[in-house]
């Protein structure tokens, strides 16, 4: 742990952050060999310093690329031009060996590789910083992609994932304008993350979602997942003979339009969102295939997320707010998805938000950049602390992502349009008859189990109180920062009373003529007057010291 600390804080005044160092106090982990060592010359000083943050994410490894990956999503708590340069950040890492993967798949599927499959290709075909992709038949001659998780890699995000939660709270304590960015909260959210995205059965359990939500899509393929060759730590797909679209651009030799296959994919996230409520939040261009008859194969599922039913509806709420300029609505809705906190200034944040709305009302929806809106949307809640919530944040950068798709396939293509008609349908679905009515039922329901258990809750409450035993807690915001405040205010006015008892008790001795004398004065007064001197001086220099005067 301790080297681990070294490695980091090495890596920071490597690029240039020895002031963070300083703030966050963790200097004295630096090994003393460090200190003596010659620093290493980087070209720091020539980049920027969101660049400088991800060349020092990159050189801590795969946890703390993976956190970049995740920030680089939301731009509701970091600066825009810091989610661009994460986003540049890749598992560009070395593959492990082939006796490793033996190891795992043996501990994995109780096998060994020879007695699950026919022929398994000893060269990954893609490596990562959690696992590495091979190319595999299973007896009965069908082609798989098997993906077997990195050796080890558990314990080093564990250990990772100690260290960040320590550097948050020290970032929380040392730097008071840290806490606008909620660290210990973002590692929390990333250790969700990551760990989820660590079990592949999770992978496969999306991956078979999407396959069922996706069945009746003649253009649309999830491969197919084979649970007999699949663990926490071994996932077995279908294997995807296609073509990968990024290299697909460019080139016509298949015969496929390229505008074709950007709609296709575009249509099939939409119907996601707004249909199914569970979407691919990563379709860049190489997780999207082009297979021989035409059809798009969607490929790696471990980032998706999920929207409820009411979280859609809360969803088609903003577009509504949206659409009619409706300030008021919008900053409800945000009130209903738990993300305006106290410290956000509301009158502030409805003339920003005016100001956006009044820019696009009324203009025509090929005219509208959905990209552009998102990210000055979030980037103007960033600018007054509301927190968006993770699957929103995911759903955001889903979008952009299968924007910035749609477009390298067809620079003419307006995500906007094509969202058009499943957004119609959603608020059309929403408004029908019978979906007012079973909102209606259910909150019926809901109120009448609420009128049943009223009674008896009613008599526990009386119980109590009867007995004597009713409390009420009183625990109001900032009330431990004022209570400590009080404390040491209290005392330092008791100090301030010793100190004059001191001084009056020394004068009073000194009238008197006890003796011993010490500078034609008794001694026992000469004494306490210096006392009574020393402990005023440190409460003065203390005073000014704390800025509390």
């Amino acid at each position: 742990m301790i080297r681990r600390y070294g490695k980091i804080i090495d890596t920071l005044i490597k690029y240039e952050f020895g002031y963070l160092v300083d703030r966050l106090k963790i200097g004295e982990f630096r090994p003393l060999r460090s200190r003596l060592r010659k620093r290493e010359h980087t070209p720091a000083g020539t980049m920027s310093r969101p660049g400088r943050v991800r060349m020092v994410l990159e050189e801590l490894g795969p946890t703390y690329i993976k956190l970049g990956q995740i920030l680089s999503m939301r731009q509701d708590l970091i600066p825009m031009e810091y989610t661009e340069e994460f986003s540049r950040l890749q598992d560009d890492v070395q593959a492990f060996g082939f006796e490793d993967v033996r190891k795992v798949i043996r501990e994995e599927l109780g096998s060994e590789i020879k007695d699950v499959f026919e022929y398994f290709e000893e060269t990954p075909i893609a490596a990562a910083s959690l696992g590495q992709v091979h190319y595999a038949r299973l007896k009965n001659g069908e082609e798989v992609a098997v993906k077997v998780q990195r050796p080890g890699i558990r314990k080093i995000i564990d250990a990772d994932l100690d260290i960040m939660y320590s550097l948050a709270e020290f970032a929380e304590e040392h730097i008071p304008e840290a806490r606008l960015y909620r660290p210990r909260e973002t590692i929390e959210e990333f250790e969700s993350t990551i760990i989820n995205e660590m079990d592949y059965t999770q992978e496969a359990r999306n991956a078979q979602r999407f396959a069922n939500n996706l069945v009746d899509d003649p253009l649309t393929y999830i491969p197919k997942v084979y649970w007999d060759y699949t663990s926490s730590k071994v996932l077995t797909l279908e294997y995807i003979d296609g073509v990968k679209s990024s290299l697909f651009v460019g080139s016509e030799e298949l015969g496929i339009d390229r505008k074709s296959i950007a709609r296709a994919v575009v249509e099939s996230f939409m119907k996601q969102v707004y249909e199914d409520g569970f979407f691919h939040a990563d379709l860049h261009s190489g997780n999207v295939f082009i297979m021989k008859d035409g059809r798009i194969a969607l490929l790696d599922f471990g980032m998706a997320g999920f929207l409820s039913p009411d979280m859609r509806n809360l969803l088609i709420d903003e577009l509504i707010a949206i659409t009619k300029s409706d300030t008021k609505l919008y900053i409800e809705i945000l009130r209903d998805l738990g993300s305006i906190g106290e410290e956000v200034d509301i009158h502030s944040l409805k003339i920003d938000i005016d100001h956006l709305l009044y820019r696009y009302y009324g203009r025509p929806v090929k005219q509208l950049d959905t990209a552009a809106i998102l990210q000055e949307m979030v980037g103007l809640l960033r600018k007054h602390q509301v927190r968006v919530p993770s699957n929103v944040a995911l759903l955001s950068k889903g979008a952009m992502t299968v924007e910035g798709f749609g477009a390298l396939m067809d620079p003419e293509m307006n995500i906007a349009e094509i969202a058009e008609p499943y957004a119609r349908k959603a608020m059309k679905k929403r408004f029908q008859l019978s979906s007012i009515a079973g909102g209606a039922y259910s909150d019926l329901y809901n109120w009448s189990r609420v009128m049943r258990r009223a009674p008896m809750k009613i008599s526990h409450i009386l119980d109590v109180a009867e007995k004597g035993y009713l409390k009420l807690r009183f625990d109001p915001h900032g009330f431990d920062r004022i209570v400590a405040e009080l404390d040491a205010a209290s005392n330092r006015l008791a100090f301030s009373l010793i100190i004059s008892a001191i001084i009056v008790g020394s004068s009073l001795i000194i009238q008197t003529g006890l003796e011993p004398y010490i500078w034609g004065m008794p001694m026992l007064g000469v004494i306490g007057f210096v006392m009574a001197g020393l402990l005023g001086m440190w409460l003065v220099v203390y005073i000014l010291r704390t800025g509390r005067i």
